[in-house]
């Protein structure tokens, strides 16, 4: 049998690894950002019986305080949104120092609370927790009562926890955010070179003919050159119309819908006849912006190939092995000079975009009527 002290501190060891253990699973449920706070708060406010408490963030790119979360506000401050914007007394002691000495529920009185007349509900005092993730300042917590009251060690250390994983937990979302928008970023630069590489060129070349057919109309030329023109002029609105559809599809529809990179790359691969693709070891399941953004490389480098390579096979290998992935496109066009290709040549950019996203290196290996070879190796 433990001792009544011992039996006491190991009933509080485990209570606290029960919160511990739930504000863990609440922030891990959720990327959302306000979700996840509110749930935070509301585990913190039954824990240590403090009914209102909030949130405030720094500005990532302003420094500016924002509210992410609130609970159970009082009148005067819930009815009076205002008051809960700018910088507080506690706000100015973290961004200008620490908050060890708000760290209690202590004769501090909140500085948004104190000149409150009514709509305080009996709030006056709180405890200030600074929220840091990988030394940078986050924010506060603020956990409010209506009387002085001292925090004992342990509850410290543990709302200082809280406040540790709350800080890593806004640095994870702020991650999230950024990717998702450099990931839509990225789709759009795609978009932007397709564009430019089929439908603007191919409006270009329908508009050149069109113009040569008015033209001879104007000098009263023969009908059979100006019926050739129009033919062609025909041909390419039916190839940018096709271009159209296919992008299209794309915006739709997932890059692999559920499928391994191995399998969307053959189905890519049998869509065109000259294609042919060998895989070696790339089976396993792997990241899935890195699955992504193979795919869409050997897509752009295919559509290259259809495009400006006057190729008659090209060759696709993916290799994978415990440390990297290398996809292999080579073809037996008319080739290029890596060097000399033209600033506005956006598939070439765009590729080495999605390389560097992925923290790969990529290898043209070219040189006119000696075909082309590119190589992408990304790190595993």
């Amino acid at each position: 049998m433990f001792p009544p002290e011992d039996a006491d501190a190991l009933r509080r060891r485990n209570r606290e690894l029960t919160i511990l253990k739930a504000i863990a699973e609440a922030l891990n449920a959720s990327v959302e950002l306000e979700e996840s706070l509110s749930v935070t708060l509301g585990l913190v406010a039954e824990w240590s019986g403090l009914r209102t408490g909030w949130v405030w963030l720094l500005d990532p790119v302003t420094a500016e305080p924002i509210l992410a979360a609130a609970r159970d506000l009082p009148p005067g401050l819930a009815d009076h949104p205002h008051r809960m914007e700018g910088w507080c007394y506690c706000l100015r002691t973290f961004r200008d120092g620490d908050l060890r000495g708000a760290a209690n529920v202590n004769v501090l009185t909140c500085s948004r609370l104190q000149w409150l007349e009514e709509g305080t509900e009996g709030l006056r005092f709180h405890a200030s927790v600074p929220l840091y993730a990988h030394g940078r300042k986050v924010g506060v917590l603020n956990v409010a009562s209506t009387e002085w009251r001292e925090l004992s060690p342990e509850e410290l250390r543990l709302l200082h926890t809280v406040g540790d994983m709350l800080g890593i937990a806004v640095e994870r979302a702020r991650l999230y955010e950024r990717s998702i928008l450099a990931g839509a970023l990225e789709e759009r630069n795609r978009l932007a070179r397709e564009i430019h590489d089929t439908l603007a060129q191919g409006l270009s070349a329908i508009a050149l003919r069109l113009d040569t057919v008015d033209a001879l109309l104007e000098s009263g030329q023969d009908g059979e050159r100006v019926e050739a023109l129009v033919a062609e002029a025909l041909e390419i609105t039916r190839a940018n119309l096709e271009e159209t559809r296919r992008t299209v599809l794309d915006l739709r529809a997932a890059p692999l819908e559920g499928r391994t990179l191995a399998d969307a790359l053959r189905e890519l691969v049998a869509a065109n006849p000259m294609a042919q693709l060998a895989v070696d070891g790339a089976g396993r399941p792997l990241p899935a912006r890195i699955e992504v953004g193979l795919f869409r490389i050997a897509q752009e480098l295919l559509s290259n190939v259809s495009h400006h390579a006057s190729a008659h096979s090209v060759q696709v290998r993916l290799h994978a092995n415990t440390e990297s992935l290398t996809l292999t496109v080579e073809d037996d066009g008319t080739g290029f000079d890596p060097a000399a290709r033209a600033a506005d040549r956006f598939g070439l950019t765009g590729i080495n975009e999605r390389v560097r996203l992925m923290g790969g290196s990529l290898a043209i290996d070219s040189a006119p009527g000696a075909g082309t070879r590119v190589s992408v190796v990304v790190p595993l």
